[in-house]
C-alpha cells in the first residue's frame, strides 16, 4: 500500500486530533459534582430589584460559599456594571425614589466573616457604596450599619456608623449608650453632616423631615429632635435624662411618636411616657401623655411598654401604644456581721452546723411541717423562711389543666414577658382608654382606626391544643371608647381564610362560615351571606386534612369597599357586598380550561384594596399541563365590559414574580425551567410584549450538564384518584436507554415540573439538579390522602405512579431508590415496609411510630403532636386509643420485619419537629433484625442541617449510598464497615469536600 503520510505528517495529524479532543473536552459540559458546588454562583435572595424610574435593574450573583458581586443592568441597553459585595447571600441595596442613586452594602470577605464569628474573632464591618447612576461616580463610607434615602424628596441619605466594641467583648453582650455617629449626606453636593449619639432615626414619607433620638453616655443630652432637611434647622422636641426609643412615623408622614422611658428603682420596668408630634414646622404641636399624672384612669399596676412602638391614628387625633404590668424590685436584705455577737463568720458557721446536727438527729421529723417546727424551736427569733435553704430548684411543673403545655409556655416565655395590651390617648379630650385586657389579649386595629377586631381563645385553647380544632370568640372594639361587643361566640376557623378580613374603609369585615363568605356591616349590625347565590363553591375540597369546610382564599377587597375579590379552586370572582348586583366570574374559563387563577400580583405596595378601574394582573397555572403565566384582567363588571383574561405570558415554564417600577410603566417578571436557571425579563409594555432578559444568572451553567428535559406522568391511584408526577430526565439521556432513578415526594409536588433547582447544599441533602446532572432520572409523584391512612395513602399513590413512569422506558426498574425528609421521610420509612420495589432508601427525620409520636412534643414550638395528628398532617380521626388499628397499620415500626431495602437515615439529636427517639426506635428495630441500616446523627442540629460542613457531609454520603446500590460504585467504607467512635476523627480528616 502506498504511503499517504510522512512521519512528520502523521505527527501533525496526531497533534491536531489531540488538540481537537482537548478543546472538545474543555467545552463539553460535565456532570456537576459536590466539589463544584461551593463555587457555584447564582442570583441572591433579593432577585432583581427595579429602580422607581424603571431604568435600572440591580441583582446579586453570589456563590454557595465565598464572595459575590452586585450587577447593575440598564433596561433596554447593553450597559452592565459590576461591584464586589463580599461574603453575603442577601444584599442590602436601595434605589432613591427618583431613581438617580443606588446605595448598597459591601460586606467583609467571606473568610474574614468566618474568622470574626469565632470566639475572640476580629469584629467585621460593612462598607456603604453610593452611586450616582448618571455619572457613575461612586462614593464609599466605612463601617455603616444602617441607611435610608429621604423618601420622595430623594435629596439626602442618612446612615448610622457602626460602633466598635472593646476587644474580647461579644456583640450580644455590648452595653452602654446605643447612640452613635450619624451621617446626613446631601446627594447633590456630596457634603455630609455628622450628628453624634443618634440611636434611632427616620425620614417622613415626603422626605422633608428627619426625626431622631439621642442616646449618649450618662444620658447627657438625651432627647428627641426634629430636623428640617431643606432648611437645615433642628427643633429639640424634648431633652431629659431618659431613654428615648421606638420612634415611628405615621404612614403618610404627617406626624411621629416616640417613647420616653425613665428608670424607677422601685420597679423592674422603666416608667414610660408617650410623646407625639404633629403639625410639623417651626413650632410643631407636641403631645405628652404621662401615666403617672393620670392616676384616676391609667391602671396603677401597669406602665407604658417599650415593646410596642407608638403610632398615631390615621386622623391624627389619637396615639396608640403598648402597656404592660409593673413588677416591684425584690431587694435582698442587707447582711451585716455584728462584732458584739460574733467574733467572725467561722463562729457563725459552727453555730449553724450545731443547729443542723440537732435537726438531723431528730427522728420525729417526717414532713416539711415537722421540719419547720423543729427550726422554729431551735431559733425562734429568725423567720422560718430565712432558715430554710434559699437555693431554688431548677424544675418544671406539668399540670393536666394547663391550657398550653409547659414546653409551649417555655418557648413563648419571652413573648409572654414582652406581651403588651393596647392603650390609646385621645388628644382631643386628653383621655386615656385601655382597648383590651386579659380577657381579650389579641387585638388588631381596622383601617381608619375607628374599630378593632379582637379575639379570645382562652375558653377553647386547651381543647384546641389537643385536637387541633380552632375556635375563638370574636369581638368588635370601638377605638374611641374602648367598648367591646361580642360578634361571634365559638367562631370556627378551619383555615386562616375564614378569619375576619376588614374592608379598606373600616366599616365592614368579611369572614367565612359553613362553606360560605359573609360580610358584617358594623353600622347596621347585619350579617349577609354574599356567596349563597354564586354558582360555584368556595370550599377547598382539595384540602384533605381533618377540618370542616375549609375555604379558598380572599384575594382582597376592592378599594371602594363595595366588592370582595375571591377565588374558588379555579376562577376569580368579584362579589358585591351589598345591593342587587350579581357576582361576576372575572376569569371565566378557569374550570373549563383546567387553569387555576391562583393569585393577583400586587404591583403597588401602598395600595389599600384593589382599584377595579385599573388592570389586574393574575398568575395562571395549568393544573394538567403545568404551564404557567401571567394574565391581564383589563375590565370588570363595574365598567360594563365583558370580563375575561388576556394571557400575556403562557409557557411550558415557571413564570412568576411580576413587579412594576414605582414611578414608571416598566415591568419585570421571572422565568425558569428545570434545566434553565431563573432569569428576569423587563419590558416597558403593559401587555409584557418584547420583554428582554435583564439578568445573567448562573454564569458557570454552561460548564455543566443538566437534565435533558421533563415529562409529565399521569396515573390513577389505587383508590381511583387521577394524579400526576414530574419525571426529570438525566443529563446524558438517550432515547431507549434506561437509567437509575430516585423517587422523591412530599404530598403534592408535580407543580415543580418547571422549577429550577439551584445547585447547593440543602438542609436535607437533596438536590435534584445534582442527581440528574450525574446520570440519574428523578421522579416526583403526587400523593393525596385518605383519612386514617397517611402511610397507606403513600402506598396507594406512589407505587402505581412508579409503575406508570416505568412504562416510559426511562427508568431502570431494577435500580430505583427513594428519598424523603420529615413527612416525606415518614413515607419512605413506611413504603419500604410494604414493597420491595426499591433497591435503596434514604429517610430524613422520619416519623416511625405513630402511637408514640402522637404523645410526644414538637419541641420547636413546644406544642403537643396530638393536634398535628388529628387536624393537620397526620390526618387521623381521634387519638390512638380511639383508633388503634389505623395508628398501627400506618406505623413503619410495626411492620419492620417486612423491610428488605437498605436504609440510610438522617436524624439529629436536637430535632425539634420529629423527636430523635423516632429515629432511634426505627434504627434499633432494624438493627435487632440485622437489616442493613445506618443513621447519620449531626450533634446539635435541628430538623434540617444548618451548618455548612454538615450539609456538605450528608449530601455527599447520600449520593455515595445511592451510587453504590443503583450505579454499582464501590461501597463507601462508612456504609460497608461503619466507623468506630475512636476512629471518627481520622475518618472525617480523610473526607475532603
Amino acid at each position: 500500500m502506498k504511503r499517504i503520510f510522512s512521519k512528520g505528517g502523521c505527527l501533525l495529524l496526531l497533534i491536531t486530533l489531540l488538540s481537537v479532543t482537548i478543546i472538545w473536552a474543555q467545552k463539553s459540559p460535565k456532570p456537576i459534582t459536590w466539589k463544584d458546588v461551593p463555587a457555584w454562583k447564582s442570583l441572591s435572595g433579593n432577585g432583581a430589584v427595579i429602580s422607581p424610574d424603571g431604568k435600572w435593574v440591580a441583582y446579586g450573583i453570589v456563590p454557595v460559599d465565598g464572595d459575590g458581586d452586585l450587577y447593575l443592568q440598564k433596561v433596554g441597553d447593553t450597559l452592565l456594571k459590576k461591584y464586589p459585595i463580599g461574603g453575603t447571600s442577601f444584599i442590602s441595596m436601595a434605589f432613591s425614589e427618583d431613581g438617580k442613586w443606588l446605595a448598597f452594602k459591601e460586606s467583609s470577605k467571606s473568610k474574614d466573616i468566618k474568622a470574626g464569628a469565632k470566639p475572640g474573632g476580629r469584629q467585621v464591618f460593612d462598607k456603604l457604596h453610593v452611586i450616582n447612576l448618571a455619572s457613575d461616580k461612586k462614593t464609599e463610607y466605612e463601617k455603616v450599619s444602617s441607611y435610608t434615602f429621604n423618601g420622595k424628596a430623594a435629596s439626602h441619605l442618612g446612615m448610622v456608623l457602626a460602633k466598635e466594641r472593646a476587644a474580647g467583648v461579644a456583640a450580644a453582650g455590648a452595653t452602654g449608650p446605643k447612640g452613635g455617629d450619624f451621617l446626613l449626606l446631601d446627594l447633590a453636593s456630596g457634603k455630609s453632616q455628622n450628628m453624634g449619639n443618634i440611636s434611632e432615626f427616620g425620614f417622613n414619607k415626603a422626605g422633608a423631615w428627619l426625626a431622631y433620638t439621642i442616646d449618649a453616655a450618662n444620658q447627657a443630652g438625651n432627647g428627641v429632635h426634629l430636623y428640617n432637611v431643606a432648611g437645615k434647622q433642628t427643633t429639640i422636641i424634648e431633652s431629659d435624662k431618659a431613654n428615648y426609643q421606638s420612634l415611628g412615623w405615621e404612614e403618610e408622614g404627617n406626624a411621629f411618636a416616640v417613647l420616653k422611658m425613665v428608670k424607677d428603682e422601685k420597679f423592674k420596668q422603666e416608667h414610660g411616657k408617650v410623646i407625639g408630634v404633629k403639625n410639623l414646622g417651626v413650632n410643631p404641636t407636641i403631645v405628652v401623655y404621662d401615666p403617672k399624672k393620670d392616676s384616676t384612669v391609667f391602671p396603677k399596676d401597669k406602665t407604658i411598654s417599650p415593646n410596642r412602638s407608638p403610632i398615631w391614628t390615621e386622623d391624627l387625633t389619637r396615639i396608640l401604644f403598648g402597656i404592660h404590668d409593673l413588677e416591684l424590685t425584690k431587694k435582698e436584705p442587707a447582711k451585716t456581721d455584728s462584732p458584739d455577737t460574733m467574733s467572725n463568720k467561722d463562729s457563725l458557721q459552727r453555730i449553724e452546723m450545731d443547729k443542723l446536727a440537732k435537726i438531723r438527729a431528730d427522728t420525729s421529723i417526717k414532713t416539711v411541717a415537722d421540719l419547720q417546727k423543729a427550726i422554729a424551736k431551735i431559733d425562734p427569733k429568725t423567720p422560718v423562711a430565712e432558715k430554710m435553704d434559699t437555693v431554688k430548684p431548677d424544675m418544671t411543673i406539668w399540670h393536666w389543666q394547663d391550657k398550653r403545655l409547659q414546653a409551649r409556655q417555655q418557648v413563648q416565655l419571652t413573648q409572654d414577658k414582652n406581651f403588651t395590651y393596647l392603650g390609646m390617648f385621645d388628644t382631643r379630650n386628653q383621655k386615656f382608654v385601655q382597648l383590651n385586657d386579659s380577657s381579650v389579649r389579641s387585638l388588631s386595629p381596622m383601617p381608619k382606626h375607628q374599630y378593632a377586631l379582637a379575639s379570645d381563645n382562652s375558653t377553647y385553647e386547651w381543647d384546641s391544643n389537643l385536637d387541633g380544632q380552632n375556635y375563638q370568640d370574636v369581638y368588635l372594639v370601638d377605638m374611641n371608647t374602648g367598648k367591646k361587643e361580642k360578634v361571634f361566640d365559638k367562631f370556627y376557623l378551619p383555615s386562616f381564610s375564614s378569619y375576619p378580613d376588614p374592608s379598606p374603609d373600616g366599616t365592614r369585615f368579611a369572614y367565612g362560615k359553613d362553606g360560605h363568605f359573609y360580610v358584617y356591616d358594623i353600622a347596621s349590625k347585619t350579617h349577609t351571606n354574599i356567596t349563597a347565590s354564586v354558582p360555584t363553591s368556595f370550599v377547598n375540597t382539595e384540602d384533605d386534612h381533618n377540618v370542616m369546610k375549609p375555604l379558598t382564599n380572599i384575594i382582597d377587597w376592592s378599594s371602594d369597599s363595595k366588592f370582595l375579590i375571591v377565588r374558588d379552586l379555579w376562577d376569580i370572582w368579584q362579589i358585591p357586598v351589598g345591593g342587587k348586583d350579581k357576582a361576576v366570574n372575572l376569569t371565566q374559563n378557569g374550570r373549563q380550561s383546567g387553569i387555576r387563577y391562583q393569585m393577583r400580583f400586587g404591583l403597588d405596595p401602598e395600595e389599600k384594596g384593589i382599584d377595579l378601574s385599573k388592570p389586574m394582573y393574575v398568575r395562571m397555572y395549568g393544573e394538567h399541563t403545568k404551564k404557567s403565566g401571567i394574565g391581564l384582567l383589563d375590565a370588570t363588571a363595574k365598567s360594563g365590559i365583558k370580563p375575561g383574561v388576556q394571557p400575556l405570558v403562557w409557557e411550558d415554564a415557571n413564570i412568576n414574580r411580576l413587579n412594576k417600577a414605582k414611578n414608571a410603566d416598566t415591568y419585570v417578571f421571572s422565568k425558569e425551567t428545570f434545566s434553565q436557571p431563573t432569569e428576569y425579563f423587563a419590558t416597558n409594555n403593559s401587555r409584557l410584549i418584547n420583554a428582554s432578559q435583564v439578568t445573567k444568572n448562573a454564569p458557570d451553567a454552561a460548564k455543566f450538564a443538566w437534565s435533558k428535559g421533563a415529562r409529565l406522568i399521569s396515573y390513577v391511584s389505587d383508590k381511583g384518584d387521577s394524579l400526576q408526577g414530574a419525571l426529570f430526565l438525566p443529563a446524558n439521556y438517550v432515547q431507549g436507554n434506561k437509567y437509575p432513578t430516585i423517587i422523591y415526594y412530599y404530598e403534592k409536588l408535580s407543580q415543580t415540573l418547571h422549577n429550577w433547582s439551584n445547585p447547593g447544599f440543602s438542609g436535607t441533602g437533596w438536590n435534584p439538579a445534582l442527581y440528574t446532572s450525574n446520570g440519574y432520572a428523578v421522579f416526583i409523584p403526587d400523593i393525596v390522602y385518605k383519612m386514617d391512612d397517611p402511610g397507606m395513602s403513600a402506598v396507594w399513590c406512589v407505587l402505581p405512579a412508579v409503575k406508570e413512569a416505568i412504562k416510559t422506558g426511562v427508568i431502570d426498574a431494577d435500580k430505583i431508590g427513594i428519598h424523603g425528609h420529615s413527612w416525606g421521610g415518614y413515607q419512605t420509612a413506611f413504603l419500604i415496609t410494604q414493597t420491595n420495589m426499591f433497591k435503596a432508601a434514604a429517610a430524613g427525620a422520619p416519623l416511625t411510630n405513630m402511637v408514640s409520636m402522637y404523645d410526644l412534643i414538637y419541641w420547636n414550638s413546644g406544642s403537643g403532636n396530638m393536634s398535628i395528628f388529628e387536624a393537620s398532617q397526620g390526618r387521623f380521626k381521634g387519638a390512638p386509643w380511639e383508633n388503634w388499628d389505623s395508628y398501627l397499620r400506618n406505623s413503619p415500626v410495626y411492620h419492620v420485619k417486612q423491610v428488605n431495602t437498605p436504609l440510610l437515615m438522617l436524624h439529629n439529636d436536637k430535632d425539634g419537629a420529629v423527636d430523635f427517639t423516632q429515629g432511634i426506635e426505627y434504627y434499633n428495630a432494624l438493627r435487632r433484625l440485622k437489616k442493613p441500616v445506618a443513621m447519620m446523627q449531626y450533634k446539635g442540629e435541628n430538623h434540617g442541617l444548618a451548618k455548612l460542613e454538615n450539609r456538605k457531609d450528608y449530601a455527599v454520603r447520600m449520593m455515595e449510598f445511592f451510587d453504590y446500590y443503583l450505579k454499582g460504585a464501590p461501597a463507601p467504607d462508612w456504609w460497608s464497615d461503619g466507623v468506630d467512635a475512636m476512629k471518627l476523627s481520622d475518618h472525617l480528616d480523610k473526607r475532603v469536600y
